[in-house]
């Protein structure tokens, strides 16, 4: 059974990588901000909410992303293995995942500054599925449109530089400290804690990842 969760900070390539892998090892994947932007649509209640904190860079409550993946989780199509890709993105997140499952793989993506903001003002998101593509580094095969459902393409609203600044200052306040919790995690727990440089090519990034997994 394989569970993974991918970490790094916006831009780093957890959605694409994300992905590969799922389609590498045939396990399904749970994007954490499609779950949410899910949400706005179809959960009226929860509508603003959501959308103020996704369109202003930052986090929702712990209690309310946790409640939501640990629903998600419980689905049959999981029983055998997932990604998880953004969640956890804190260390009370982490805390709680541990208490309900075992993930045994975590990989960090690590990524400069410049290659971040690139990356995100390029990307183009297939809203239905969750698949990312790049205007210039994984572009799609026409031009904004998906390459499997033939559907246009988009841009997120908080794919701009601002409220990337603002999505790194929430990753370095959250995400960095749950980094530090998972090294430790790995010395007690037994769990693989994977770093991989992604400043290279989307292809170097996935032989990489797959490298250090080493599962048979």
């Amino acid at each position: 059974m394989i569970r993974i969760i991918m970490l790094g900070a916006p831009g780093s390539g957890k959605g694409t990588q994300t992905q590969l892998l799922s389609k590498y090892f045939c396990i399904p994947f749970i994007s954490a901000g499609e779950i949410l932007r899910q949400e706005i649509k179809k959960n009226e209640k929860n509508k603003n909410y959501i959308k103020s904190k996704i369109n202003k860079g930052k986090l929702v409550k712990n209690s309310f992303i946790i409640k939501i993946i640990k629903k998600r989780i419980q689905k049959k199509i999981y029983l055998n293995g997932f990604i998880l890709d953004g969640f956890p993105r804190t260390i009370k997140q982490a805390e709680s995942l541990k208490n309900q499952i075992k993930v045994k793989y975590i990989i960090h993506l690590k990524v400069n500054l410049e290659n971040i903001i690139n990356r995100i003002e390029g990307r183009l998101i297939h809203e239905p599925s969750g698949r990312t593509y790049h205007e210039t580094l994984n572009p799609p095969q026409k031009k904004n449109i998906d390459d499997i459902t033939g559907e246009l393409l988009t841009k997120r609203k908080d794919d701009n530089k601002e409220i990337i600044i603002t999505r790194l200052k929430e990753y370095e306040i959250y995400t960095k400290p749950l980094i530090k919790w998972f090294k430790e995690e790995k010395s007690k727990n037994k769990i693989k804690y994977l770093e991989v440089n992604s400043n290279t090519s989307i292809n170097n990034i996935h032989k990489e990842i797959i490298k250090k997994l080493n599962i048979q």
